[in-house]
């Protein structure tokens, strides 16, 4: 049989371990094993490339912003963290059995394992990251925030021979920004290509260690710094000061981290944060987009706008620019993005911006009167606004409903409310303020905003 049919026998528990020394089997052992089992056992092998493909795939379409490709390197890295059974080749870059690549691929935590068994060259950290190479040199060079854990010889053969690349922890990496909270990371991000780093204004970690008070072991755990002199008192096994006083101790950076790891008052980022956007196209028809690392502004003011801005593709943003290009703007019937719930937009959604940072991301920003910003509806997987107005603005007297739950103050033509929850109407309106009411009165109010309403949210069950 095939020396891989046998090892993938051995590494799926189909055969025993080595029972006669490393790599040696007893005959007992040999002989009681089915040898058309063993066979049928294997499928494939996949090579290490194929293999590197799928597990990228699993990462997202498209990859997300943070997240570099895997590479055969990594698979490499992945058998011998024991996540693969190598099944022969270069061990290196080795051949791994297409079902466990698969297998691997669904685990929810594969971005995780990633990080923490596959380090990273100069070019795939800063993709890491999520800035220029020019940066990612900064934070090792001058700055020393990172120091390589290991090294490799590649051959660029036409470019210059054998070079020898280091290579980073992931997972280091993806800790930076929590245990750098006073750098401006999305400034940093976002700068231009050829422009200067905001990094270069930093200073360099001191030659004799990198320490940090109290009050900063606080802003990186996101606590209060009476908290952190809790746990000094609570937790023996909290990291002793190496300088200071007794009133301002100061203590090793990565002594402090890890011990916020090993007590999960951190944890490592495995990702970018995601925005869910579901606008409204011609004839009823819905388009999904996300955006990643997403930046939400929420007017408090109806007569403002709201923004949000986002990595995205070329290809998504291209689609989104064609959707709100129309007289009326694009419809977004339900965005989902992290710190607040679910929202919908009448219409008027543009794109007012599409910036290309130095790091060679696209980054795209959306804009919208927050006077037609409402809630979603969560009863149908489309969304819809089922709320009008700014949510939350405090209602009053001059709302046109007994009961104070419309989410905002806004009277328009359209809201249903008597009619979808039995709310009475306290005095009569036709899309304009009641007389005598003290409600603001809003840039496109009334009819013509009623007019602009897209035909498709029509009927939509929105509570007044």
């Amino acid at each position: 049989m095939p020396v891989a049919a046998w090892r993938w026998a051995v590494g799926s528990g189909l055969v025993p371990l080595a029972d006669a020394g490393l790599g040696l089997w007893s005959r007992a052992v040999v002989e009681v094993a089915d040898p058309e089992q063993v066979r049928a056992a294997l499928r494939g092998p996949i090579g290490a490339g194929v293999a590197a493909d799928r597990l990228t795939e699993a990462l997202g379409v498209p990859l997300p912003i943070l997240r570099p490709r895997v590479t055969a390197a990594a698979v490499g890295h992945l058998a011998r963290a024991g996540l693969l059974v190598y099944l022969g080749g270069d061990t290196q870059f080795p051949d791994v059995h297409p079902d466990q690549v698969a297998a691997l691929a669904r685990r929810r935590d594969l971005p995780a394992l990633l990080d923490r068994h596959v380090p990273l060259g100069p070019d795939q950290a800063a993709r890491r990251l999520g800035v220029r190479r020019t940066d990612f040199d900064l934070i090792v060079g001058r700055l020393g925030w990172l120091a390589a854990v290991a090294s490799v010889d590649v051959d660029y053969k036409h470019h210059g021979g054998v070079t020898r690349v280091p290579l980073y922890d992931a997972q280091e990496i993806a800790l930076l920004e929590v245990v750098r909270p006073s750098v401006d990371w999305r400034a940093v991000r976002t700068v231009a290509a050829g422009r200067r780093s905001p990094l270069a204004g930093l200073p360099p970690a001191a030659p004799d260690g990198d320490r940090v008070f109290l009050a900063e072991v606080a802003r990186i755990a996101r606590v209060g710094r009476a908290a952190v002199v809790n746990w000094r008192r609570r937790y023996p096994d909290f990291p002793d000061p190496v300088a200071g006083t007794d009133v301002h101790p100061q203590f090793d950076r990565r002594e402090v981290v890890a011990w916020l790891l090993a007590h999960d008052k951190i944890e490592v980022p495995t990702g970018p944060t995601i925005a869910s956007l579901v606008l409204a196209g011609s004839h009823g028809a819905t388009h999904r987009f996300r955006l990643d690392a997403p930046w939400l502004a929420l007017a408090d003011d109806a007569a403002d706008e709201d923004c949000l801005s986002g990595w995205s593709t070329d290809a998504d943003a291209d689609a989104l620019a064609e959707l709100a290009a129309r007289s009326s703007g694009a419809s977004l019937r339900q965005l989902t993005a992290p710190g607040t719930g679910p929202l919908a937009v009448l219409g008027e959604v543009r794109v007012i911006d599409r910036f290309r940072s130095g790091a060679g991301g696209l980054r795209v920003t959306l804009a919208w009167p927050a006077s037609l910003r409402g809630a979603a509806s969560s009863a149908r997987p489309e969304g819809g606004v089922v709320r009008h107005g700014v949510r939350y603005m405090a209602s009053g007297a001059s709302c046109g409903y007994e009961r104070h739950d419309c989410g905002g103050l806004v009277l328009v033509s359209w809201c249903p409310g008597a009619r979808s929850t039995g709310t009475r109407l306290r005095r009569g309106w036709s899309g304009t303020p009641a007389a005598g009411s003290d409600a603001p009165r809003l840039r496109g109010q009334g009819q013509m905003r009623a007019s602009r309403t897209p035909s498709d949210l029509r009927g939509t069950n929105r509570g007044g």
